[in-house]
């Protein structure tokens, strides 16, 4: 037996045990084509035009805010600046970047995103 197929032993079948292909079947040549419907056509299109969550968005200006923050702090540990003067530029510039953000964000009221090549918005 091969795979399931054929005789568990060829004693007493009167035959040596060979599998021969059915060479009469005959198979089918082309598959059906699936074409896509007019309603597969205007979901495809609302999922490219959709909008981006704004909550997502703030968010990630706001993650990037704080990058920046963190890229200053380690800044001035490197040329010698207190903790406290360090705490006091930090600060003050987080809270310039997020005023800047919501100005920004405020003045047309929808801000337009530029995508990456990963689909993520970019300033």
């Amino acid at each position: 037996m091969y795979n399931g197929i054929g005789l568990q032993t060829a004693r007493g079948s009167g035959t040596n045990g060979y599998v021969q292909r059915n060479m009469s079947f005959v198979k089918q040549m082309k598959d059906k084509i699936q074409y896509k419907s007019e309603d597969d056509f205007k979901r495809l299109e609302r999922e490219l035009n959709r909008v981006p969550n704004q909550e997502i968005l703030e968010h990630q200006n706001k993650r990037q805010i704080e990058l920046k923050c963190l890229q200053l702090t380690e800044d001035m540990e490197s040329q010698g600046y207190s903790d406290g003067e360090i705490e006091r530029v930090v600060d003050s510039r987080r809270r310039e970047w997020t005023q800047d953000m919501h100005q920004k964000k405020n003045y047309s009221g929808k801000k337009e995103w530029i995508m990456d090549r990963e689909g993520s918005p970019q300033k």
